[in-house]
């Protein structure tokens, strides 16, 4: 059955949309008609400014991309995915994208058919999202350092301690991680001939000064890894280890990213290094990994702060019958 040429345009740029280059022969199957016709087809899409670009020496066709962004055609599951993904990123900590998030999932919940537009909203009614968004960050920050990342621009920033002290500096950007509520900025530190993590709602990028040569990141270029080794790693004003009664492959599951780094043993033990800003963080972080330990390091102030945990526990099951 032939389709409606109206029905045929829109199938038409579904099938480029797919990416790669099609040939025109390709294209005349697909849709049951004549080359020539594909041909029509295709100045109809370039009038309605689509950049349908024809591959030379084939008969092939591409779409490319344009100065306007044209209207995209979407499977159902596709439309279904962009509009959850506009609904989670409406809880974003990124400034001002919840209002265009907002907006653009409104343009397209008045788009979708019926069937649709009630599994998204059954899907938004059965839904809460939970937990404050980290710190706002310009989404102009944002890009400015991705732009950076990818040209290999050093950059001269003005960058906000942990102690509220501002100084210039200047980063090899690397990669953005967006971690627990938090966007960080990895990048190398000429002035200080290391690797940096840099909190982003603390950074104003300036201007580029300079081009730089990729260096390859610690763990194996791993940008995950690495950032959460350093945040583990970082100067805690109370740290401990403990032996864990399990080994490292058992525990990685039990101990969240950035909570501290595991140590194999053997495999019946484990060394977790851990941090925290205060003693009864500590006690809790180490307890919450619901395995038998032994304290190797830390101060008297954790001994005596697990020994009354230990006592709490021990008085709340008191009048409990065992079994």
């Amino acid at each position: 059955m032939e389709l409606r040429p109206s029905a045929r345009l829109l199938r038409l740029l579904s099938l480029l949309q797919d990416g790669g280059e099609r040939s025109g022969r390709e294209l005349a199957e697909r849709l049951g008609v004549t080359v020539r016709t594909v041909r029509r087809d295709i100045e109809r899409l370039r009038a309605l400014d689509y950049p349908v670009h024809a591959a030379r020496g084939t008969a092939g066709y591409r779409l490319g991309t344009g100065a306007s962004l044209p209207p995209l055609r979407l499977d159902d599951e596709e439309a279904v995915a962009v509009a959850v993904g506009l609904r989670t990123t409406a809880g974003s900590s990124v400034r001002g994208i919840e209002e265009s998030a907002v907006r653009a999932l409104a343009r397209l919940e008045e788009m979708l058919p019926p069937r649709l537009r009630h599994r998204v909203a059954t899907l938004g009614a059965a839904t809460v999202h939970v937990g404050a968004a980290g710190p706002e960050v310009a989404p102009e920050t944002l890009m400015a350092l991705a732009a950076a990342i990818r040209r290999r621009e050093r950059l001269r920033c003005d960058y906000t301690d942990a102690h509220g002290r501002t100084a210039a500096r200047e980063i090899d950007p690397h990669h953005l991680v967006s971690f627990v509520r938090h966007w960080y900025l990895l990048g190398w530190d000429p002035g200080r001939a290391d690797w940096r993590v840099f909190r982003v709602d603390r950074l104003t990028p300036g201007p580029a000064v300079a081009r730089f040569s990729r260096r390859a990141l610690p763990d194996g270029d791993d940008p995950a890894a690495y950032l959460t080794r350093r945040l583990s790693e970082r100067a805690w004003p109370h740290r401990a280890t403990v032996a864990l009664h399990g080994s490292a492959e058992e525990m990685a599951g039990r101990v969240w990213p950035g909570m501290g780094a595991l140590e194999a043993v053997d495999e019946h033990s484990c060394l977790l290094h851990v941090g925290a800003g205060d003693v009864p963080d500590l006690v809790w972080m180490i307890t919450s990994v619901n395995v038998d330990f032994t304290l190797v390091e830390g101060s008297a102030e954790l001994a005596a702060a697990l020994r009354a945990q230990a006592a709490r526990c021990a008085r709340a099951v008191a009048r409990v019958p065992a079994g």
